[in-house]
């Protein structure tokens, strides 16, 4: 791709507006990040996951141009981020993980001293301004000192610079780090809004937070990328079998024969007992949905059906189950999803 050239339209409809292509960095003699690569399509908000030391901040300053790559190559909105900085800068909204707006200035006249840094019009920076302090929610607080807002407003004071110039792509990089629980949603709520509108990478510690937000996940750990994909698709590859919790009203091993006899379920495992009802684990083949079934049997044997719901893995146990011991490398799922997510 040359410089300049902009990526080709993929399943999302839009194009590539992020691409990290065999990325490594090294410090001296210590490797940060290995041969990472992975694109985000055009409308996308994508959760960057990993725990302290998995190089995601490095990762995520290499592709904003703060860190050169040792090797590889990232293009941001088809900008190679080496060769064509100032374009791909221009269509970058960068929130750090330790953002330092300058305490002493004013929330507006900080702003429009990052308006004229990139480059707006003048005639454009105060409605430019306007713009950001209204999508981030922080016009009643313009005139205080950023020193003096909350860390919540200072952090919502971060988002305001980054949306600045309208940029089509936002790198937000732990933008809850710190923050009480009220404030944590009052963001996780910005960033939401803003994925609607544009290309999003989300680096985080909170899971739930990237549940609620992101349609992908990019997990990573001691600087090599271990999964690229939505958390269901995720389940399918660390998990053999779908799962569904069951409880019913009848004999336990009378139901237990009779789930067992249902097609496509390969296990039933009987759970604890509660007076005449008991619970039970029926695990069946992935492409399969056979709650119907286990309905139709268990009712046309007579017994009574309390409750039938599909159990999926959280988006922690997928993160912990492919991250695994830490200190003994990484599990048999974690290595296949990684292959899967370099396919």
């Amino acid at each position: 791709m040359g410089r300049g050239a902009r990526c080709g339209p993929g399943p999302y409809g839009g194009g590539v507006e992020i691409t990290a292509e065999h990325l490594r960095k090294t410090f001296g003699a210590t490797v940060a990040v290995h041969d990472v690569s992975f694109a985000v399509e055009r409308g996308e908000v994508v959760g960057f996951l990993g725990p302290n030391g998995a190089g995601k901040s490095t990762t995520l300053r290499m592709l904003t141009g703060v860190f050169p790559p040792t090797s590889g190559r990232a293009t941001i909105a088809g900008h190679d981020v080496v060769r064509d900085t100032l374009a791909a800068r221009r269509a970058l909204g960068y929130l750090p993980e330790r953002a330092a707006p300058y305490a002493e200035m004013a929330v507006a006249s900080y702003l429009r001293f990052i308006a004229e840094m990139k480059g707006i019009a003048g005639r454009d920076v105060k409605a430019a301004v306007r713009e950001v302090m209204g999508a981030a929610g922080i016009e009643r607080v313009a005139h205080r000192l950023i020193g003096n807002l909350s860390k919540g407003y200072r952090q919502r004071v971060g988002i305001a610079q980054a949306l600045l110039g309208s940029p089509p792509v936002l790198i937000l990089d732990e933008p809850t780090s710190g923050l009480d629980p009220e404030q944590v949603t009052e963001i996780r709520g910005l960033v939401q809004g803003l994925g609607s509108e544009r290309t999003v990478i989300l680096s985080t510690h909170i899971l739930p937070e990237v549940e609620s937000i992101c349609s992908r996940v990019i997990i990573m750990n001691r600087g090599r990328i271990l999964a690229v994909d939505s958390p269901a698709r995720l389940e399918e590859h660390l998990r053999p079998h779908r799962e569904f919790a069951a409880e019913v009203a009848g004999p336990r091993d009378a139901v237990l024969r009779v789930l067992r006899a249902v097609p496509h379920v390969v296990d039933v495992a009987a759970g604890e007992a509660t007076g005449e009802t008991a619970r039970f684990a029926v695990r069946c083949e992935h492409r399969f949905d056979v709650r119907r079934d286990i309905a139709s049997a268990i009712v046309g044997a007579g017994f009574g059906l309390i409750e039938l719901r599909p159990t999926v893995m959280t988006l922690e146990e997928i993160f912990l189950t492919l991250v695994g011991d830490r200190s003994g490398g990484e599990s048999p799922a974690a290595e296949e999803a990684r292959a899967d997510a370099g396919r």
